[in-house]
């Protein structure tokens, strides 16, 4: 049962980069895979980890994370999970995890970063290692500066029917997990979510914590796979992610407003929306 519903839910598409050598680090889980990622260094006080979607690799979305950590001045590493892009295995939901503890490790240990400077990021079926990670830090007790879910999944089985518990076979039990975070918590989902239903990123919102719940970010009309799109044009999407972090993170309100961060991406050998309160209304 769990393998047929892994094969459904991890879907990889042909790899993007398969030529590309520049910008890529390889990171070794516990179970001794290789996984790639890309880290891009803005010199930031802030790091995001970001855990991508189901049909992409990280070489589809560097350009854009240029752009986003550009705008916003923060660090990102992005990876890719097993069986994705260069890395090698099978994707599962235990071995995400695996993945996304790898590139935690590889920050906090390599990098030496704190973990208080680090949100973690997580689009799609991204947020299921993305929640794992915030629960398991916030259990042991270890502070991070926030944790970004973007339409994500209640869980598995949850994407398309409503249920008020977790069965037995699911997989990425977010809505289990978010009430178990002492973390900040960022919540983006579009209404109009094709895929991931609204009600998904509305209940994980309501889930979580109160005194941990930053203003989410409904975007009005908004789908799976076009939230960055319909506010990208007049900078709000990145206004918004700033607002969270200046309100949220102490390190990052500390980071002076003109601050210009040099263009170095370090290489590490081991249309248009309004802002309305609580929602945005977009155009296509």
């Amino acid at each position: 049962m769990g393998g047929s519903i892994a094969s459904l839910l991890f879907q990889p598409p042909e790899i993007s980069y398969a030529h590309a050598k520049k910008h890529i680090i390889w990171l070794k889980t516990k179970k001794h895979a290789n996984i790639p990622a890309f880290y891009i260094d803005r010199r930031s006080s802030v790091t995001f980890l970001f855990s991508h979607g189901n049909a992409e690799d990280i070489g589809m979305i560097y350009e854009w994370f240029c752009e986003f950590t550009r705008e916003l001045n923060v660090n990102l590493l992005a990876y890719d999970y097993e069986g994705y892009g260069k890395a090698g295995g099978t994707p599962s939901e235990s071995n995400c995890y695996d993945d996304i503890d790898a590139a935690y490790h590889f920050l906090t240990t390599v990098l030496h970063i704190s973990p208080t400077n680090i949100i973690i990021y997580g689009r799609s079926v991204g947020s299921g290692p993305s929640t794992y990670l915030a629960e398991r830090l916030s259990k042991e007790g270890v502070k991070i500066g926030g944790l970004i879910l973007q339409s994500a999944l209640l869980s598995v089985f949850r994407v398309a029917f409503n249920f008020r518990f977790t069965f037995p076979g699911d997989m990425f039990p977010n809505g289990d997990r978010i009430g178990n975070i002492r973390c900040p918590f960022l919540a983006i989902h579009g209404t109009r979510d094709e895929i991931v239903p609204f009600w998904n990123g509305e209940t994980l919102f309501f889930n979580a914590p109160v005194q941990w719940r930053a203003r989410p970010i409904w975007v009005e009309g908004g789908g799976h796979n076009n939230i960055e799109s319909l506010l990208r044009e007049n900078g709000m999407f990145f206004d918004l992610i700033r607002e969270f972090l200046r309100e949220w993170v102490p390190s990052y309100a500390g980071q002076a407003d003109n601050d210009e961060s040099q263009d170095i991406l370090d290489l590490h050998t081991s249309s248009k929306s309004t802002y309305t309160g609580l929602s945005l209304r977009g155009t296509m």
